[in-house]
C-alpha cells in the first residue's frame, strides 16, 4: 500500500524542475518581465518611514491638515464634529522619507454604539503608529476634553512621542497664538521635557514643511511602504460616498448630521450615453422627519445635495456622472448592531 501511495505522489510532481532555476522557458523563448521592487528596496541612506496620526477633539483641524499635507483632499471635512467615521490613509512623499497620515475619527465620549464602535479604531490606529499630532485650534482654550484625549492618549500607547499642533493659525491674533503654544508646551512637557510644539495653518499653508520636518525627524529608519505616485489607499467607492455625505452635512444642524450614513449600491457606465458613469447611491437616516429635512421645501436642498456631490465626484473621477441617489430610513442605525454591520461599521 505505501508503494502506491508513493507511486502517486511521484506521479503529481512527474514534469516538474527539481528546482526554480531548472525550470523551461516561457513560450517562444520570451520571461515573463520581472517585477521592480527597486523603488522599495533602493532607498538611500538614512531615509524614514512611519506613519503619523493627529488627535484631538472633534472639529480641531485633523482633517483638513491631512488634506493639506497630502497635498489632495482624501478626507472630508464639514462644520459639525465628529465627522470622519473610518480611518484614512494619506502619502507625504519627500527626497529623504515617507511620511503616512493615518486620519481617524475624533476621540470622545461616545453616546451611541456606533461612537463605541469609532473609539475603538481610534485607539487601535494610535497603539500602532510612530508619531501623534495633538491638535488643539489657536482660537480655543485647552479644556478638560484635551486633558482627558491626552490621557488616554498616553495609556494607550505610553511610548509613542506626542508632538503638540496649534491648528488654525489663520483664526487668531499673534497673542493667541503665542499664549496657546506656551499652554500646549506646559501641558505636554509634563510627561516629555523635550515636547515639541508647532503651529500651523492648513488652510493658508503656514508651516506644513516644518510640521513634516519635524514628524520625519520622529520616525525610525526604513524604505517606502507605497509606491511614490501613491496617494491614499481609500477605495474609490468609499471616496464617493464620503463626497455624497459631505454634501449632506452642508446647513446641517444638531443631531441630524450624525444620522447621515451614505452607501453606494451599484456604479457602471451609462448604456445610453457614453463617456457618463452612472452612480446608484442611498442615503440613510434614522427618522423619517429628518428625510423631511434632508429634501427641504419642494425638494430644493436635496437637488443641492446632488448637484453638489456629482460636481465633487466629477473632479474627483475626472469624467461625466450621472447621481441618482436615494433616501431611506434605518430606525435609529447608529446603535443597532446589525445595522452598523451592515452599513460597514
Amino acid at each position: 500500500m505505501s508503494s502506491d501511495i508513493d507511486a502517486q505522489f511521484d506521479a503529481a510532481f512527474e514534469g516538474l524542475p527539481d528546482d526554480p532555476d531548472d525550470a523551461a522557458p516561457e513560450a517562444a523563448g520570451e520571461k515573463a518581465a520581472p517585477l521592480d521592487y527597486s523603488q522599495y528596496t533602493d532607498t538611500p541612506e538614512g531615509f524614514h518611514s512611519g506613519f503619523v496620526s493627529f488627535v484631538g477633539r472633534p472639529n480641531t483641524g485633523k482633517s483638513t491638515l491631512t488634506n493639506a499635507l497630502v497635498g489632495q483632499k482624501i478626507a472630508i471635512t464639514a462644520d459639525q464634529p465628529e465627522t470622519t467615521r473610518h480611518t484614512i490613509r494619506g502619502l507625504v512623499h519627500r527626497e529623504d522619507a515617507q511620511v503616512v497620515v493615518v486620519d481617524t475619527p475624533g476621540l470622545h465620549r461616545p453616546r451611541t454604539l456606533l461612537g463605541e464602535r469609532l473609539n475603538e479604531v481610534v485607539k487601535e490606529t494610535y497603539a500602532d503608529v510612530d508619531v501623534i499630532g495633538l491638535t488643539i485650534p489657536a482660537d480655543e482654550k485647552i479644556g478638560p476634553g484635551d486633558r482627558w484625549i491626552l490621557d488616554n492618549v498616553r495609556s494607550i500607547a505610553p511610548k509613542t512621542p506626542i508632538i503638540g499642533i496649534v491648528t488654525k493659525l489663520d483664526k487668531a491674533s499673534k497673542d493667541q497664538v503665542g499664549a496657546q503654544l506656551l499652554a500646549l508646551h506646559e501641558l505636554l512637557s509634563q510627561e516629555d521635557p523635550e515636547a515639541v510644539v508647532i503651529p500651523v495653518s492648513s488652510k493658508k499653508g503656514v508651516q506644513l514643511d516644518d510640521l513634516v520636518q519635524v514628524i520625519v525627524e520622529h520616525l525610525p529608519e526604513g524604505p517606502k511602504f507605497y509606491p511614490d505616485d501613491h496617494i491614499t489607499d481609500e477605495r474609490q467607492e468609499k471616496r464617493i460616498e464620503e463626497l455624497i455625505r459631505e454634501a449632506a452635512l452642508s446647513g446641517l444642524k444638531a443631531e441630524l448630521p450624525h444620522s447621515v450614513a451614505v452607501q453606494i449600491d451599484e456604479m457602471l457606465p451609462s448604456r445610453t450615453r457614453e463617456g457618463v458613469l452612472d452612480i446608484h447611491a442611498i442615503m440613510y437616516l434614522e427618522r423619517q422627519g429628518q428625510k423631511r429635512i434632508i429634501e427641504g421645501k419642494d425638494g430644493l436642498r436635496f437637488r443641492r445635495i446632488v448637484g453638489n456631490a456629482r460636481k465633487e465626484i466629477m473632479e474627483l473621477l475626472g469624467q461625466n456622472v450621472y447621481l441618482d441617489l436615494r433616501i431611506k430610513v434605518l430606525k435609529n442605525w447608529q446603535s443597532d448592531a446589525k445595522s452598523l454591520g451592515r452599513l460597514g461599521f
